[in-house]
């Protein structure tokens, strides 16, 4: 049995982060699903708030690896 962890840059400051590739909160830009890491969903959610949106409120496994086998 192995786990899966998926690296990427963040949309919002750039930073490579770890992440479950199933429960990462994402924005949609030019229609592809781009990850946001943590502190930039800490960073955005008073702005959003402030503006009258839902806060994003990740899984609480969104940045924890996935076991191999609940991948599609």
């Amino acid at each position: 049995m192995g786990f899966v962890l998926c690296h990427s840059a963040c949309v919002g400051c750039g930073r490579v982060f770890a992440y479950n590739p199933l429960r990462v909160p994402s924005i949609r830009i030019n229609g592809n699903s781009e990850p946001i890491c943590r502190a930039c969903v800490l960073y955005v959610n008073p702005l959003r708030i402030a503006n009258g949106l839902e806060p994003i409120v990740p899984f609480r496994d969104a940045y924890d690896p996935i076991d191999e086998y609940e991948l599609p």
